[in-house]
């Protein structure tokens, strides 16, 4: 069970799975309990529509000794999760970006104002609210099926709780990282008065940047954002919503792509308009990528990883994107309150996730859009210290996520003690099952050196 050793960095000897000789022959959607819905092979009959989701289908998992067999492949159905398989089975648009409609919107597409995009957006995300599955406004599919996973294995092995590497450093409840796309030179002019705003918050931020055609990058302007301590990533090669329709074309591309990602310095990379086909990751020269929603019912391609943690895609980590974007919020939904973006953020807090947001210096720059910026700033400067948030730098919470795969759980004596690269940073933390819910707790010396509360603090339960 690699996935959920990976996911936890917990002791392999805690996790013990097999899945069913009798699987379907095809991938379909099924419950793994009264909340969540997989989508895989599974044991016949167990089948359903994501209209029907409320069926209770654990009932065919059996629990033997210390083995627990499941009716599905856990590591196949965590896969066709993170990597959107099931798309194609159920979203009509899921190829939109090789469409003639696509290049004929991209085409016009510079010379269109914003209240005309807006309203062609609208049309065509029109259906977005009717979507069933991934969940809206956050998707946690993926988190729940590992904490039910967990649930079960403590049963299988009659202990009450699970030794792990905490997912943050230095006990940090959740992780926050804050992007900025710039599409325009308009925005581009505008990073410097953005990265004022960013400091004065104690945020350092990335800005993608598109290499071709949408403006120059003189080397002056990437040296300022470096030179300041923010983050320079690459954005697509042109911005024409093109790069992945189809397979010949995302190599030409992405051979350029790779050679700007060298100039700037760049570790990671970001596709225009979150377009994205996972499966070819491979051939861009990255340690991260930032292009996948937690749920896209908002983005012209549909889906989302379900998940809000990051994930390796071979050798790229994916930092998904976990909540609403700026434009998206403040054009296609017409608002500009922070409601939205609040809950997205307890839910992501409450699964101790990262959240992660897209703002467009071009969308920004005065008004109602940037008086709502400034305070998501403050908002999140005060649940960084009453929430112990961390808020880093995607380059940060990439490096960590390396060095935290790496890392490994020493028994010593009667407690645990972590080794590797980076595990002065790391904490012990323990997974118990609690009516029904899987509550995680520090350990004391953690909790302790994280001044999260009194010795063997319990995190919000999941």
């Amino acid at each position: 069970m690699k996935p959920l050793v990976d996911y936890f960095r917990c002791p392999e000897e805690y996790v013990a799975f097999d899945a069913c000789s009798a699987l379907s022959s095809s991938d379909e959607f099924f419950p793994f309990g009264s909340d969540i819905v997989c989508y895989g092979k599974h044991m016949e009959g167990s089948a359903l529509s994501v209209a029907d989701y409320g069926a209770d289908g654990s009932a065919d998992t059996v629990v033997s000794g210390k083995k627990i067999l499941l009716p599905f492949d856990p590591a196949q159905v965590i896969d066709n999760l993170r990597l959107e398989r099931y798309v194609g089975c159920k979203c009509d648009n899921a190829h939109f970006l090789s469409s003639p409609l696509a290049r004929a919107y991209y085409f016009v597409r510079p010379f269109l104002s914003i209240p005309v995009r807006k309203h062609v957006q609208r049309l065509f995300l029109r259906d977005w609210s009717k979507l069933q599955f991934p969940n809206w406004p956050v998707d946690t599919t993926v988190d729940k099926i590992f904490h039910k996973l967990v649930a079960l294995s403590l049963r299988s092995r009659g202990v009450n709780d699970m030794p792990f590497i905490w997912f943050w450093p230095e006990g940090a409840s959740a992780g926050v990282i804050m992007t900025h796309d710039v599409e325009t030179k308009a925005g581009r002019d505008y990073c410097a008065s953005l990265m004022d705003i960013d400091e004065r918050f104690g945020v350092r931020s990335s800005f993608q940047i598109v290499p071709e055609l949408r403006y120059e990058v003189p080397a002056d302007f990437l040296r300022s954002i470096r030179d300041r301590g923010f983050e320079i990533n690459v954005q697509d090669l042109n911005h024409d919503g093109l790069l992945y329709r189809s397979r010949d074309e995302f190599l030409r591309r992405v051979g350029k792509i790779n050679q700007y990602g060298k100039s700037y310095g760049a570790l990671g990379f970001r596709s225009a308009a979150l377009y994205r086909r996972q499966e070819w990751y491979d051939a861009l020269d990255f340690e991260y990528d930032m292009s996948v929603p937690n749920v896209a019912h908002l983005d012209p391609q549909r889906g989302g990883c379900c998940t809000v943690m990051p994930y390796f895609v071979g050798n790229i980590l994916e930092l998904p994107v976990t909540t609403i974007q700026d434009y998206s919020l403040f054009h296609v939904l017409n608002t500009y309150s922070l409601d939205l973006w609040r809950k997205q953020i307890d839910i992501i807090t409450t699964h101790h996730g990262l959240i992660s947001f897209i703002v467009h210096p071009d969308y920004v720059v005065k008004g109602r859009s940037l008086k709502a910026y400034q305070e998501l700033l403050s908002c999140l400067a005060v649940l960084r210290s009453d929430k112990h948030l961390w808020i880093a730098s995607p380059g940060e919470v990439n490096r960590w996520w390396r060095q935290r795969a790496q890392m490994k759980l020493v028994k010593d004596g009667d407690s645990w003690r972590i080794t590797g690269e980076g595990g002065e940073r790391a904490c012990v933390a323990y997974a118990s099952a609690q009516s029904g819910s899987i509550r995680f707790a520090l350990s004391r010396r953690a909790a302790q050196a994280a001044d999260n509360g009194p010795a063997g603090f319990a995190l919000q339960p999941v």
